[in-house]
């Protein structure tokens, strides 16, 4: 489906058909600028293209559950594709229609401190993202199931979470977590409920074969984020991979590449 013009009242039922019509601020900058009508349009037909997607491999493949992955940084220059990862499941609204709601990590206006949403489509991609793509990996069968039950279980699916927050928090640490490294700990507590702690999911991650992205960030630029926001922390990590410029951190880029690679998961799907 190719962009269309859309007129304000197409624009609301879009909004409130993926669970939109009050757009979150976290995740976001504080701006109260309003979004441009263009950005409101094309994430709302990024999240109804995928909601398309999604549906068409549950029927196809009997998909329930996705890690689902959006661009909203430019993170190319660190050979990053995409920024943000979610946990998405297949519901049904009030009404019985098939939807998919998204339980994710989001930092709140480049404060140090992140929650736990759970958001349609609509506000996963209603951001002004710097890319209007989508990707997303589907877990085995069996992983689905663990993750299934885990999403609509509200205080399981919390038991990880962990306030403090870096951007760059190291992956094999507990002073801070960001978002990726919540989904994927998560993920381990779902397949493996005796990984209740944070320390017991990084094990069974490393177990398993996960290796966290490598970021090459030297001291300038460690220095200049650190003094120049709040979400950004790198005191966590090692001395001997800090001073030698190499950041290790949860990526989704680095997610899916263990999920295909350890068999837990399909090959990553994209669509713009």
């Amino acid at each position: 489906m190719g962009t269309i013009p859309l007129t304000a009242a197409s624009l609301l039922v879009l909004a409130i058909t993926f669970g939109a019509a009050a757009p979150a601020r976290a995740g976001r900058s504080c701006e109260t600028t309003r979004p441009a009508i263009a950005t409101i349009e094309r994430g709302l037909i990024l999240a109804q293209r995928t909601h398309e997607a999604l549906e068409a491999a549950h029927i196809r493949d009997g998909a329930q559950v996705v890690l689902l992955a959006r661009a909203g940084q430019d993170l190319s220059k660190y050979g990053v594709r995409y920024s943000h990862l979610g946990l998405a499941y297949r519901t049904r609204t009030p009404q019985g229609q098939p939807a998919w709601r998204v339980l994710h990590k989001l930092n709140a206006c480049g404060t140090a401190t992140a929650d736990v949403y759970r958001q349609g489509l609509g506000e996963f991609f209603l951001d002004d993202l710097w890319r209007y793509e989508a990707a997303w990996s589907m877990p085995s069968a069996h992983a689905q199931a663990r993750l299934l039950s885990l999403l609509t279980d509200g205080d399981r699916a919390l038991r990880l979470h962990h306030r403090p927050y870096s951007v760059v928090s190291y992956a094999w640490g507990s002073k801070y977590q960001q978002s990726n490294q919540w989904a994927i700990e998560t993920l381990a507590l779902a397949l493996d409920p005796a990984a209740g702690s944070r320390e017991r999911a990084q094990g069974w991650l490393q177990q398993h074969g996960y290796q966290p992205a490598v970021l090459r960030l030297g001291p300038l630029t460690r220095l200049g984020g650190r003094m120049s926001a709040a979400n950004v922390a790198f005191d966590d990590h090692p001395d001997s991979q800090r001073f030698a410029d190499r950041i290790e951190t949860v990526t989704a880029d680095s997610v899916f590449a263990w999920l295909q690679r350890s068999g837990l998961g399909g090959k990553p799907v994209s669509l713009q």
